[in-house]
């Protein structure tokens, strides 16, 4: 499978003041990111993980090493507008991505400024609207939307760029359970779809939900696998102040009383099922 994002000795430093050494918040990372896979990652606060994920759309440029989206550097800047039309990125507070004082002409900001024509940015505005299950507040006004609506108006708005990849930036972190589960969902359905997802969380019955998860600590990637392998490093998760899942600590402590749990047991659902086989 081909590789939408290469990133090759990537290194990061915000620097503040001169006379101050700059602080290091991605340290020579190199990883590869396939066409229409599902990875999370996630860290403790400063562990670089949104630094990187704003990296893989030229919000910010490498200070060390090279991101590429598809063919394109990110440091390219006569192709930017094709690396972000290729990565689009929904952020974690959505008041920060919207623009407009109309649902509709919020979602079609994007299109326009590519350039699209109207007749196509009113198709791809209904679409998008459709797919986060917005379409009948095309009219209202986003001040007026609830935390997780305003989200599903963000998320709309990038997809309406038609990106090959979205870059999710803890995206229900100010949301409630009922409000992170509904952009979840959405997240699912549009990587059904064939979207490249790279989900930056720090909720880890999110993260299970990936093909492939990535542990940052220190600037560093700590772990990188499936969930079922990165799960089963508990004591690497717990050195790191990491949570783990329930289901996935609950059979770690089954394992270790001599039961023979399944390693893909990492979900509260996989979990029932198991249990439920012994009745």
């Amino acid at each position: 499978m081909k590789n939408i994002i290469r990133i090759e000795n990537l290194i990061f430093e915000y620097s503040h003041l001169e006379e101050e050494p700059a602080i290091r918040a991605v340290d020579n990372v190199s990883l590869n990111i396939e066409t229409g896979s599902f990875t999370a990652i996630i860290g403790k606060n400063g562990s670089g993980k949104s630094t990187l994920a704003k990296n893989l759309n030229g919000l910010l440029l490498p200070s060390g090493g090279t991101v590429y989206v598809k063919q394109w550097d990110t440091r390219d800047d006569a192709h930017i507008w094709d690396v972000r039309q290729t990565a689009g990125m929904v952020f974690q507070n959505p008041d920060n991505q919207l623009v407009s004082s109309i649902v509709e002409d919020d979602v079609a900001f994007g299109p326009e400024n590519l350039g699209i024509e109207p007749k196509e940015i009113r198709e791809r505005v209904d679409k998008a609207l459709a797919d986060v299950n917005m379409g009948k507040y095309k009219k209202k006004a986003p001040h007026l939307l609830s935390g997780g609506q305003k989200q599903r108006i963000a998320i709309a708005g990038v997809v309406a760029m038609k990106p090959e990849c979205i870059i999710f930036d803890e995206p229900t972190a100010m949301l409630d359970p009922k409000g992170r589960e509904e952009i979840m969902s959405i997240i699912d359905e549009l990587h059904r779809e064939g979207i490249t997802v790279v989900l930056i969380t720090h909720f880890m019955e999110e993260a299970v939900r990936a093909d492939r998860i990535i542990i940052m600590d220190d600037a560093k990637v700590l772990l990188d696998g499936t969930p079922e392998e990165v799960f089963a490093q508990e004591e690497t998760l717990r050195e790191a102040n990491l949570e783990i899942p329930m289901a996935a600590s609950l059979a770690h402590k089954l394992r270790k009383r001599g039961i023979k749990v399944p390693e893909d047991v990492i979900t509260v659902e996989r979990l029932v099922e198991f249990v439920c086989q012994y009745k």
